[in-house]
């Protein structure tokens, strides 16, 4: 997947994050800009959650939403 097909499926990802993880802020999502590993740091930081809480809300939603973690992701630089 091209890095301009990845960043189209982040802004239309962004009002679901938003949704699910309502503590996360604007600059928050700037800073994830579609990295997986960000969100995760950023939902631990802003809900007061461990690192395996936060990742096993990711993976629920990513269920939920029908999608895989390859489809939405940016990867690790």
């Amino acid at each position: 997947m091209n890095k301009d097909t990845i960043e189209g499926n982040w802004k239309q990802l962004k009002g679901k994050v938003k949704e699910q993880w309502g503590k996360l802020t604007d600059d928050d999502f700037d800073v994830i800009a579609g990295k997986r590993d960000q969100l995760l740091g950023r939902i631990q930081e802003r809900h007061g959650i461990s690192k395996d809480e936060a990742e096993t809300q990711v993976k629920e939603w990513e269920a939920r939403d029908g999608r895989t973690p390859a489809g939405l992701w940016y990867e690790k630089s």
